[in-house]
């Protein structure tokens, strides 16, 4: 039998190793170059001459795969000429299921928005403020694994509920001061959302401050509406207000942190006023003219929040998500052939963007290059095959008769 050996120099020295089905953990490219790293050389499809075949890890358990494999290459499994692997065995051979790093589904900032059917910029807020933590980051691009899709799930379904963000931040603090040993309670704890409460499970119970964790964001928002003035219902009513009786801003990151209070309350023009000083005060930073940029679309004031992007990139090239954003403005705005530039730079600098896939061909859609827009809806569900916009990738592929 043809195997794959954990002694050997290098895993896949000189075996020739198909993928078969939708990868789970990586995209297929991402994959074959883990074969050539470990001296292997990847195969299109199984035929007489391979030695390993890689099922994904979305399709049928081992053994049930008969649509995947045609007969021959049962047969020839079941001979001993080949080995059939699933994707799972492989990660664990390649010594990469304790890290986990490439093996788990990711989200981008506008998927993950479009998942929970939030802003975008609600998503910037809970990363901003720790609530949910990326497992990697491309050139500034945040990506969200499962687990970060789970706390921000909870994080949702209570502004779903009505509770307001200072008030889930400031109630998850005080959560975090009787379990001190956790800084992240929704991602660490076994905790449920039931309404506008966070129920801290512990045994058989629901816990609660004082003998029992239990939040109760309704009599929060009620001492709120029945008039309470005190410094503790100030701060669950206005970030931005709480930082300024502290003291007043000063230096460039407290003059930061109040214009991130400002936009959180949803003053965004007096954030906006407060961004520019921050710049002023600091230097040009790409980071907050992206922020500015973003707030100034927000306001509806799109050619200012284009020509933010620009100085983002003038300021720092590889700021992928700047030049993704810039991209849609330009398209929104009909400059389709400088959004298929902005795009095609994105993708210079991080060519596995799902989003500037998805971006990419739709403006080519519109400039009526359909052969060329097709490769990009094709690599757009290779990277991302569980988008909220997978279904219209697909639709437009059988439309051209392409999948």
């Amino acid at each position: 039998m043809s195997t794959v050996s954990d002694n050997d120099a290098l895993l896949f020295s000189g075996k020739r190793v198909a993928f078969v089905g939708k990868l789970g953990g990586v995209t297929r490219r991402e994959a074959q170059q883990l074969v050539r790293q470990q001296g292997g050389v990847p195969i299109d499809k199984p035929g007489h001459d391979v030695d390993l075949v890689v099922i994904g890890a979305d399709e049928l358990p081992l053994g049930e795969q008969d649509e995947l494999l045609d007969e021959t290459t049962r047969r020839a499994a079941a001979e001993g000429k080949l080995e059939i692997i699933s994707e799972t065995q492989l990660w664990q051979r390649l010594g990469m299921v304790e890290s986990e790093q490439n093996v788990r589904r990711l989200y981008t900032p506008a998927m993950l928005a479009d998942l929970l059917k939030v802003s975008v910029s609600t998503i910037r807020r809970w990363h901003r403020r720790g609530l949910i933590v990326p497992a990697r980051e491309v050139r500034r691009l945040p990506y969200f694994d499962f687990q970060e899709v789970a706390t921000a799930q909870r994080l949702a379904q209570l502004l779903a509920a009505g509770a307001s963000p200072a008030a889930i931040e400031k109630k998850l603090a005080e959560l975090s001061r009787f379990v001190p040993e956790v800084e992240r309670p929704l991602a660490q704890l076994s905790v449920i959302v039931e309404g506008r409460q966070i129920l801290l499970r512990q045994g058989e119970g629901l816990i609660e401050p004082g003998g029992q964790l239990r939040i109760d964001f309704d009599a929060l928002e009620r001492e709120h509406d029945e008039g309470d003035t005190s410094a503790d219902a100030e701060v669950t009513l206005s970030l931005a207000d709480h930082f300024m009786e502290q003291h007043e801003p000063t230096t460039p990151d407290e003059i930061l942190e109040y214009a991130a209070c400002l936009e959180d309350d949803g003053q965004l023009e007096a954030a906006v006023d407060m961004y520019r000083v921050a710049l002023t005060a600091g230097g040009p930073k790409p980071d907050v003219c992206f922020q500015l940029a973003e707030l100034l679309y927000r306001l509806g004031d799109v050619p200012a929040a284009r020509e933010r992007y620009y100085m983002a990139i003038e300021l720092d090239e590889d700021y992928v998500e700047a030049r993704a954003n810039l991209g849609c403005v330009l398209a929104e705005t009909g400059q389709y052939d400088l959004a298929v530039s902005a795009f095609q730079g994105a993708l210079e600098y991080h060519s596995d963007y799902p989003d500037v896939h998805y971006h990419l061909a739709r403006t080519l859609d519109e400039l009526g290059r359909g052969d060329e827009a097709e490769q990009h809806w094709r690599d757009f569900l290779e990277l991302a095959p569980d988008s909220p916009w997978a279904d219209e990738a697909v639709t437009r592929l059988q439309e051209s008769s392409q999948i």
